[in-house]
């Protein structure tokens, strides 16, 4: 075991001391997304915690698009106000690296599956990072207004680039992740090459320079729920978001939108704790830790979003829908159905090129 990993076990062996002492914090700073994807890990996750712990309180920050750069100035400042954070697994490989999150034992830490499968073996290859808990397979993909893309609905991603076929606004994701991949896929560059040649300078300029074409017609997002309001409202076309915000616009709110799976984008998203907690707040956040990524609970987050939970012993848990009624299998990124062009996000190239790119995509968009 590495000495880092020691330090962390070290840690939570403290922590289970604080909490033999009954000196667990009463209180949590939970760190996540907004909208239905938060909802879902409040009544899977958040609730059925409190409910088993009388006293207990906690409170929803709704951040994590930037938890980079606030757990960086939360360092600096020598100040840590959260205790759990949901992170992409790109950026948890980033704030491990950075010392900004704790490394954990996972199996000293995490529940084993109920036929005592290791958490190590239960998660497998989601884990990514020594920092990284990994809760859901989700993907990054487009919805269509059905109403307004005319007699031939679009079953290519590259119709987003097509504004001939379909004239109107589109919306994408206010960073480059995702954004320069399509454009490079639809300039020509074949899948597996995407990542060779977006590590060029001039392969970030040709997918900037793709995504040139229909700048004019992008309304930019920066929160999940941001796509799905602007197709209820008639504002966009097509836009990109986490395919869970679409399920809920299309399944829960009935609203006229369709999923365009093609080459969607599968990504992994989980927690990391902080490093640098005091010893009554770690105690804590790692027992609801524990408790929200047991086989059950991320079975259960299945019933309120479609997103595939990380663990291999959940996934036969996963009915229906908890007031829908519907069979949720369908619904996920991960359905044969809907993984026949998947695009295989490279967690490695975003965690050593994003600070790099992000500028270059940024002083591209104040152009």
């Amino acid at each position: 075991m590495k000495k880092t990993a020691l330090l962390a076990t070290s840690a939570l062996c403290a922590a289970g001391v604080a909490f033999a002492g009954g000196h667990m914090a009463s209180e949590l700073t939970l760190v996540s997304w907004g909208g239905a994807y938060q909802k879902s890990q409040d009544r899977a996750y958040a609730q059925p915690y409190q409910a088993m712990n009388d006293g207990f309180t906690y409170n929803w920050d709704e951040s994590s698009a930037e938890a980079v750069a606030k757990l960086r100035a939360m360092n600096e400042a020598g100040n840590i106000t959260w205790d759990v954070v949901d992170v992409v697994a790109a950026d948890a490989i980033r704030l491990c690296d950075e010392g900004l999150a704790m490394e954990i034992d996972f199996d000293e830490a995490l529940a084993p599956a109920p036929d005592g499968t290791s958490a190590t073996d239960d998660f497998g290859d989601l884990i990514v990072s020594d920092c990284f808990i990994p809760q859901i397979v989700y993907s990054t993909t487009f919805g269509y207004r059905t109403d307004l893309v005319g007699d031939t609905a679009p079953t290519s991603v590259c119709a987003v680039f097509d504004t001939e076929a379909y004239p109107g606004k589109r919306s994408l994701e206010k960073r480059p992740i995702n954004n320069m991949e399509w454009a490079l896929i639809c300039d020509g560059v074949a899948k597996d090459d995407v990542y060779d040649v977006l590590e060029t300078e001039e392969g970030q300029d040709r997918a900037l320079a793709k995504l040139d074409t229909i700048k004019d017609d992008v309304v930019w997002w920066s929160a999940g729920a941001d796509t799905p309001q602007l197709l209820a409202d008639g504002e966009v076309i097509m836009g990109s978001t986490y395919n869970g915000r679409l399920f809920s616009a299309i399944e829960e709110q009935n609203q006229p939108i369709a999923m365009l799976w093609d080459a969607q984008v599968f990504d992994l998203d989980g927690w990391i704790i902080p490093a640098g907690l005091p010893e009554d707040r770690l105690a804590r956040a790692m027992d609801f830790v524990k408790f929200a990524t047991d086989t059950q609970r991320l079975a259960d987050q299945a019933k309120y979003i479609s997103y595939g939970p990380a663990r291999a012993s959940s996934a036969p848990l996963v009915g229906q829908h908890a007031d829908l009624g519907i069979d949720m299998a369908p619904h996920m990124p991960t359905d044969p159905a809907n993984a026949e062009n998947t695009f295989l996000y490279n967690y490695e190239f975003w965690a050593d090129y994003r600070d790099d790119i992000d500028a270059k995509f940024q002083a591209w968009l104040a152009q």
